[in-house]
Formats: C-alpha cells, structure tokens, sequence
C-alpha cells in the first residue's frame, strides 16, 4: 500500500524509515525539533543484519565507503591481560561479512544523501510537535522516530514509560592515533572501549561514576595499560561528549497505536531507548525502519491495512527489541561491577 506519512524526528531511525516509506511509494514528510542536524558523535557498530536491512534501503554501498570491519577485540583487565575475545569471528562466519563500524556523521551523510535522492521529502527543521492529533491530520500514519523523550509516545501512551538513569556517565571521542589494540577494558565500577572507526583514528568510550568531571576522567585510567592513557591524552578534553546512560523503563506494552484518528508507529529510541553497552541501537533502529516498511509494503490500501501492518510491524519487532535493551542493561551491571574477581571468572568461561 502507499500513503501520506510524517515522520518526526531526523535521527537514524527517522531517516531510515523516511527512506524505506519514500521507496515503498508513500509521501513523506520528516519533522525535526532542532534548528539543525546533530553532526556529533562517534562510532556506531553495524551488524551484518542491519546492514542487510541498508541494503534494501539502498544506502548499503554509502556505508561501506566509509566503515571499517571489526574484527580482532578483546576483552582485558586493566593491566592489559585478555579474559575473552569479543565473538567477531563467529559473527562473521556465520553472516558471511564482517561487523563494521561508522562514524555517526558519516552514517547520517549515507541517510541524507539517500532520503535527497529522492528530491521530493522535505525535512523542516525546528519544528517542535505538540498536538498529535493535529499533526496527522490529512496523514495515514504518524512515525515517532524523536528519542528517548518522545513527544508521541507521551501522547500516546502516557508517561509511564520514560527515561531512567542507571547512574553512570558516559564519555565518548575519537583520538587522531590508531590504537594497536580494539575491545573493552573492565575494572572494578568503570570500563573503557577502543574500536577502529577510520584509518589513523580511534573511537573510545569510557563510563565512569556521575559526579567524575573530565579533569578527573584522565585520572581515573591514568594507570590502565597501553594505549588507554595516550589516547586520552591524545584527545582534546573540548571535543569530549558526555552524557548520563538512561535506559526507556518499563518497556512499552506496544509500539504501536492504531486509533483511526492518528495511527502512530514508535521506532528506535522512542520505542525502545537502551544503554549502549551491547552497541545495538542504531541497528535496531535500522531494523524497525525496514520492518515497518516491509510490513506497510505488503498491506491492503485503507486504514484497515495500516491498522494490519501496524500490527504485524510490532509483533516483528517489540519483544525482539525489548530482549536486546534488556540484554544491554544486563551487560551494564554486570561490566560495572565492583566484585571483579567473581565477573573475571565468569568471563573466562566464555567460548573462544
């Protein structure tokens, strides 16, 4: 089926299920609250899944222009001993390609490019939605692509589901050597990561305690081993980005709202906001957006088709993204805690 859709919100997840609606044949429109578009950011890991769902999107050959496979990473102690490697391989083998991993710019340039080719979806910046009802108006559907603190799901299912800090922060920034060494570093209440994300450069993330300022942040890993210490000092304190890792609690009861005045569908971190730990939600942003594509592709015309694939689009995607967000704040715990003797072990345990 074809129709008139808003997406609100130009962030992954909007972006690419403009893309897909605007394939499909719908009419699209994408509203962002901010004056322009986020250019920050560092590394997004991309599983083979959800770039098979580029693929279909056709933005898969603009992705691989500009990502880099990951391959070799471990999992260390701070003193730089390995307890496990990260699954790359199995992951490899079994999907025929390797996880890769994009800069956040660059994986909006591939969007927009994607979404411009088109020439006819418009994305109006600083337009801030207040009345659902209002905006779907002469729409089909309504897509609520805008984040953690979703306008849409709030109207459409209240605020009991909302966001929920687990009491770290997060840092993140890109350093301008390349490391010889990619994976995590866990000690005791605090890790840090180091991934590839272009040729001479590194992407890292590190979480330590809320109160730690990014004077004390240095301080902290200043005894870790190499090359922890000159990469952040290899990396101006100005670009850091920080945030507090919240999670979307509890999980929503559906992604979905099919009432004929304003069908709403939720995706990405609207839907499903996790921490960051499994590095998945930019893919299952992805995923939503080609499920749902998928799901209204196939539908009979009318509203009784877009109430269907609705449906049929969250029974695809709802528990699936709620594992993996749960998985996350599992893996979070478990990485932060203070009893590392007990976590060490266990991680040894893990397959090769």
């Amino acid at each position: 089926m074809t129709g008139t859709a808003t997406v609100v919100g130009a962030g992954i997840g909007g972006l690419a299920t403009a893309i897909g609606l605007r394939r499909a044949g719908w009419s699209v429109t994408v509203l962002e609250r901010r004056t322009e578009l986020e250019r920050y950011g560092a590394a997004f890991g991309i599983h083979p899944t959800a770039q098979s769902a580029l693929d279909r999107l056709g933005v898969g050959d603009a992705l691989r222009e500009h990502a880099v496979p990951y391959r070799d990473a471990h999992i260390r102690t701070p003193d730089g001993t390995s307890i496990a490697r990260l699954p790359l391989e199995r992951i490899e083998r079994k999907a025929g390609r390797p996880e890769l991993l994009i800069s956040r710019p660059y994986l909006l340039d591939a969007l927009l490019a994607g979404l411009d080719a088109f020439g006819d979806v418009p994305i109006k910046l600083g337009e801030r939605v207040t009345d659902v009802d209002a905006l779907a108006a002469g729409q089909d559907l309504v897509i609520g692509a805008d984040g953690i603190r979703s306008a849409l799901r709030t109207a459409r299912f209240g605020d009991r589901s909302g966001p929920r800090e687990v009491g770290t922060v997060a840092w993140i920034g890109i350093a301008d050597i390349e490391s010889p060494v990619h994976g995590e570093t866990w000690g005791s209440g605090r890790f840090f990561g180091l991934t590839p994300v272009e040729p001479g450069r590194t992407n890292w993330y590190a979480t330590a305690p809320e109160a730690t300022t990014a004077d004390e942040l240095r301080g902290l890993f200043a005894g870790w081993h190499d090359p922890i210490p000159r990469i952040l000092a290899a990396t101006d304190p100005a670009t850091w980005i920080r945030y507090e890792m919240r999670h979307l609690h509890p999980a929503l009861p559906s992604f979905v709202s099919t009432a004929p005045v304003a069908p709403v569908a939720l995706v990405g971190d609207a839907a499903h906001a996790m921490t960051p730990n499994l590095g998945q939600g930019a893919c299952t942003a992805i995923l939503d957006a080609d499920a749902l594509t998928r799901a209204l592709t196939a539908a009979p015309p009318g509203p009784a088709g877009v109430a269907g694939a609705l449906r049929a689009y969250d029974r695809e995607r709802r528990r699936s993204a709620q594992r993996t967000a749960f998985a996350s704040r599992t893996l979070h715990r478990f990485m932060s805690t203070e009893r590392t003797r007990l976590r060490n072990a266990a991680v040894r345990l893990l397959p090769g």
